[in-house]
């Protein structure tokens, strides 16, 4: 009798788990869904998320923490834009800062409209902010970023350093980038991502740069399993997800 499966195993070493997160609700977000044509409007610059948006927030926070999640992430990594870095920090970030604490905060108080205490980094991972798992760039400007010297000050404990220009060089206010091209930036991205060393990662980013990715990936999987993929990602939602080197796959298969 021949041998087969429908199943496959690979072992856990050669695997990586990510924790994709959209950022909680925006300003932007809000406008939009009232007038499309608000994503265009100068006065949502690198947008920040909305006092419903921290509710999200904390909700997230308390989740992963009751989970036990929060203890296992090894890494965050997080788009630079304010509203990205704001989810990232109050769902994965330590606790409000205390007098006399040491450690440099992830978020001082009071970034970004935020009205919240300054957010601890004692105590949980570190945050790397990565320019590939931006939006989609160009035209709205609630996604062209704002200065890492600005940043460096709202939030001194994320690392900045694989961004090598101080100013948005990126966003261009007339050409919207392409879907392939997103889609192509973020499979980049997770190609990337599998050269890291640590196998639990947190990723903060956008539903647009969610949407697109993981669309690609979904026309190597059965019907059932894409459509599950394609869902639109909701404000502060996280999904869980296996990261395989296919490389390494068919050197076991063999």
């Amino acid at each position: 009798m021949e041998a087969s499966s429908s199943t496959a195993l690979y072992p856990q070493r050669r695997c990586k788990n990510i924790y994709l997160v959209r950022h909680a609700q925006g300003i932007h977000n809000v406008e939009g869904d009232k007038d499309h044509s608000a994503y265009k409007s100068p006065a949502l610059v690198d947008a920040h998320i909305t006092p419903l948006g921290w509710s999200q927030v904390d909700y997230l926070r308390e989740h992963v923490t009751e989970c036990g999640l929060a203890k296992k992430i090894e890494l965050v990594i997080v788009s630079p834009l304010m509203r990205t870095m704001q989810t990232a920090v109050g769902v994965f970030g330590g606790e409000s800062c205390t007098d006399g604490e040491s450690a440099s905060p992830l978020m001082v108080e009071g970034a970004g409209h935020s009205g919240r205490q300054a957010i601890s980094s004692f105590n949980c991972p570190p945050f790397l902010a990565v320019e590939a798992c931006r939006e989609r760039l160009g035209v709205h400007p609630c996604d062209k970023r704002s200065s890492i010297t600005k940043y460096r000050t709202l939030f001194p404990a994320i690392d900045f350093s694989l961004i090598e220009n101080d100013e948005d060089v990126l966003w261009e206010p007339n050409v919207r980038e392409a879907i392939d091209t997103v889609a192509a930036r973020g499979m980049k991205f997770l190609d990337w991502l599998w050269t890291r060393e640590e196998n639990e990662i947190a990723i903060v980013t956008h539903s647009s740069f969610l949407d697109f990715t993981l669309n690609m990936y979904s026309k190597e999987c059965h019907p059932t399993i894409a459509e599950d993929m394609r869902k639109r990602f909701a404000n502060c939602e996280l999904r869980s997800m296996v990261l395989v080197d296919r490389r390494s796959v068919l050197v076991l298969l063999q």
